[in-house]
């Protein structure tokens, strides 16, 4: 199999040079000077490097889910960071250029990768360390891993030019949270349910609104909402995992309007709009990739 790896590195290299070169011939002489210059330069390792600071904040959250007296809270903590950092670093490369003035360094290949451990990897790992699923814990775990790695190899999932992401968009952080009160509330079956659900989602083939791309009248309402529902998600916190249940209802009022509006675009929607949707869209230089297949 090692005979294989070398096309790989050299069609991901033709692509960059693609990209590269067309966004070059759309520069001025003088902003292509400026974006080689060396503060140009340093602005692209500066991005590259806040990207990369994400899976500082995914070993600080397995640190503490390794730890004898695990805090859940500390854990999502961690992993709002990653989703911060994972949300301005996509319009600072677009704005300062990255590909261009750093373009041996692939951003979107650091963002997947920290994507994967952030959103999936490790919010699946608390469930487990947790006991939040039935014994034995990790075979409830295991599907969505291997179904979360593959939604995000899927060159298909993000659908751009329909404004969707095919398959669950493996938002386990947000899971994992809510995973967490329905332990408390119900014991470990109902979020082991919960897990197999979303796990056959990411990989069937429906789809699911990308909250920056939502067609209007809806992306206003998805965006403001998103923002609300994130307060609340904070609110949460403090007591968890057994919260007032009006908070935890008032925040599920928006994954019920997400899921429904996505259900409804979906079915109203021309089959094909957004087929073949470039998977290479996505990562750094692209902040509306989540989680990878995430999450802005």
């Amino acid at each position: 199999m090692g005979h294989e790896r070398p096309a790989v590195g050299a069609g991901r290299a033709r692509r960059l040079d693609r990209e590269r070169h067309w966004a070059e011939s759309r520069l001025t002489p003088s902003a292509q000077a400026a974006e080689t210059s060396w503060p140009g330069r340093i602005r692209g390792w500066a991005v590259h490097l806040l990207t990369a600071s994400g899976v500082l904040a995914a070993f600080q959250a397995t640190a503490e889910i390794c730890a004898a007296d695990t805090d859940p809270r500390r854990v999502f903590a961690w992993l709002g960071l990653a989703v911060l950092i994972d949300a301005v670093d996509g319009p600072l490369a677009r704005h300062w250029r990255v590909q261009q003035t750093v373009p041996q360094i692939d951003g979107r290949t650091i963002d997947d990768i920290v994507d994967y451990l952030t959103f999936t990897f490790i919010p699946l790992l608390l469930l487990w360390r947790m006991k939040w699923v039935p014994e034995p814990a990790a075979a409830w775990v295991a599907p969505a891993l291997v179904a979360s790695l593959l939604g995000f190899a899927n060159v298909a999932a993000k659908q751009e030019s329909g404004g969707f992401f095919l398959g669950f968009p493996s938002y386990w952080n947000v899971y994992a949270l809510y995973a967490g009160i329905a332990w408390a509330w119900w014991g470990p079956f109902v979020p082991g349910l919960g897990v197999l659900a979303l796990a056959a989602l990411t990989v069937m083939p429906v789809r699911f609104v990308y909250p920056n791309l939502a067609p209007p009248p809806w992306r206003i309402p998805v965006l403001v909402g998103a923002i609300a529902w994130t307060v609340l998600l904070v609110l949460l916190l403090p007591s968890y995992p057994r919260p007032p249940a009006v908070l935890v209802l008032a925040s599920l009022l928006y994954p019920v309007f997400y899921f429904a509006l996505s259900a409804h675009l979906d079915r109203r929607a021309d089959p094909g709009v957004g087929a073949g949707g470039g998977g290479d869209e996505g990562g750094e230089n692209d902040d509306e990739r989540r989680p990878s297949r995430t999450h802005d």
